[in-house]
């Protein structure tokens, strides 16, 4: 079964009508990423009418800075609303949180950033629910919290943007994490190319973040594009087998797929 570490269905749908139509006939497990109520209000909808979908709820580390008068008491109430979700049970992850300090615009935000990571680690913890990271040039934070990311159930890191050696480090200090991949290994990003091939396959993931991380030549991404994120991640591992460098042993492509299927459901607690 294809799985969908991270992915936006409220945005894909106004862009792509058939992506109800498309979910549903390929059978897809997905952790929806709601960063405001009405985005969750349709992704929680969207659970009853196709099976396989988790509703997930953070305030995006973007927040604080894309909007120009977003006011300290919008973001209380949307972490009151994350804690009130998940105290319901109506919550499979909070997430995404994390940082971003890719502009001048995100690092001014630092000290928001941080107070609202803080408070998001507390819901998961006291809640026992998986934390989906963002990190943009911000890998230094996610260590500094790597003792408080050790208690939580599964950490999922999206778009893993690290190293391979901060990815070990990471699992080293006893961190239970996952590590998505999405299109950008099909757009030669060397780095995270690296990582696919390299790490562990019971710690990967993959993604689309639909619709904003769209393979080349297309307008957005959608659940199509999961088969060729893994069918890429098989070959890069497949290759880097051959230099006798992989971790683990590499598989082929429907191996693979059942192996990353069975690392969502270790990360949300699912049932087979």
């Amino acid at each position: 079964m294809l799985t969908d570490a991270h992915c936006h269905p409220f945005y894909l749908n106004q862009v792509f009508p058939e992506a109800e139509e498309e979910l549903k006939r390929l059978h897809v497990l997905c952790a929806a990423s709601s960063t405001g109520l009405e985005e969750f209000a349709y992704n929680e909808d969207l659970s009853r009418r196709a099976a396989g979908i988790l509703p997930c709820f953070a305030i995006h580390p973007q927040l604080p800075a894309s909007k120009k008068h977003v006011t300290e008491g919008e973001l209380e109430r949307g972490l009151e609303a994350m804690e009130s979700l998940a105290a319901q049970g109506r919550l499979a992850a909070v997430g995404e949180t994390g940082f971003d300090l890719y502009n001048a615009a995100f690092k001014e935000t630092e000290a928001v950033q941080d107070r609202l990571f803080a408070t998001h680690l507390e819901t998961a913890l006291q809640h026992d629910l998986p934390v989906i990271i963002h990190a943009r040039r911000a890998m230094h934070k996610v260590f500094a919290a790597a003792k408080t990311l050790t208690k939580c159930r599964a950490v999922i890191f999206h778009s893993w943007s690290g190293t391979p050696e901060e990815g070990y480090a990471l699992l080293r200090r006893g961190v239970n994490a996952y590590f998505s991949f999405g299109a950008v290994i099909m757009l030669n990003h060397k780095q995270a190319m690296r990582c696919a091939a390299l790490f562990p396959q019971d710690r990967l993931l993959a993604e689309t973040d639909a619709p904003y991380q769209p393979p080349r030549a297309q307008e957005f991404s959608h659940w199509t594009d999961l088969s060729r994120i893994i069918e890429t991640m098989a070959a890069l591992r497949r290759e880097d087998a051959e230099g006798k460098h992989a971790a683990s042993p590499c598989s082929d492509t429907g191996e693979l797929e059942e192996q990353i299927e069975e690392n969502f459901r270790a990360a949300f607690r699912l049932r087979p």
